[in-house]
């Protein structure tokens, strides 16, 4: 029986990741390390033998030069690409642009891990004439007005996420195609919750490293089967680590 396979990929560390700020759908760009991240997860794709027939990714660049970094250190520029808005970050809200560790000194670490991880508690919204707001982004004009996005929980980014995957992405996965989606942590991780029924407990305590590919492998029914990442585990538990330790590291 042929096993479809999925890799989820959150992009390579961005300035903003660096920098230990909110940046949900701010529109910011690679490090130096997150592009050599981008690159290290092309060589374990390789070194895996995958071959992707299609690929999917937000409309945000940090992800999108993810993507074309590993695709083309993986001389497979060609295949299909598809962009999405739905697969963007969850929306930060009043917080994008805010150092993690300022917020947490003014608010609390509680509130702030609460506001980060919790699957029902949105930050607060961020107002319309905030320039930060995704009315003034034109890759978002065709969408009507209330469905962009204020502020965002997880519970609100899968709920944006699932019918991507269910109408668009499942129907690839049906017919045994090898697929790589470029994403973002928290979509990644809602995309994760939605496919191995995590509690909304649990849920708060999953980190996703940059540049580290996770495969998933299903069956005919779409049921994950396996799931595993690329490389040396140890090096992939420290990468996660470091983003679960980011609230609490100052600047």
């Amino acid at each position: 029986m042929t096993i479809t396979k999925l890799v989820f990929l959150r992009h390579g560390q961005s300035i903003w990741n660096k920098e230990n700020r909110f940046t949900g759908w701010a529109d910011v760009g690679l490090t130096k390390e997150g592009e050599k991240e981008a690159k290290n997860a092309a060589f374990l794709i390789k070194s895996a033998g995958l071959n992707f027939d299609y690929a999917y990714c937000s409309v945000l660049k940090r992800a999108i030069k993810t993507l074309w970094i590993a695709l083309e250190a993986l001389d497979a520029s060609w295949i299909p690409q598809e962009l999405s808005w739905r697969l963007n970050e969850r929306h930060y809200g009043a917080l994008e642009g805010l150092n993690k560790a300022e917020t947490a000194k003014k608010y609390g670490e509680k509130q702030v891990m609460i506001w980060r991880r919790s699957f029902g508690t949105p930050p607060p919204p961020i107002d319309n004439e905030d320039t930060r707001s995704p009315h003034y982004d034109p890759r978002y004009t065709f969408l009507e007005a209330n469905a962009l996005p204020k502020t965002e929980c997880l519970g609100d980014t899968i709920d944006r996420v699932i019918p991507f995957w269910e109408n668009v992405i499942c129907q690839r996965i049906r017919r045994r195609e090898t697929i790589l989606l470029v994403s973002h942590g928290n979509t990644i991780r809602g995309l994760i919750k939605h496919l191995d029924k995590i509690s909304d407990e649990e849920i708060m305590n999953l980190n996703i490293p940059t540049g580290v590919p996770l495969v998933y492998e299903f069956d005919e029914n779409i049921k994950p089967t396996h799931k595993y990442f690329l490389g040396d585990p140890e090096e992939a538990q420290k990468a996660a680590e470091l983003v679960a330790n980011q609230l609490k590291i100052d600047g």
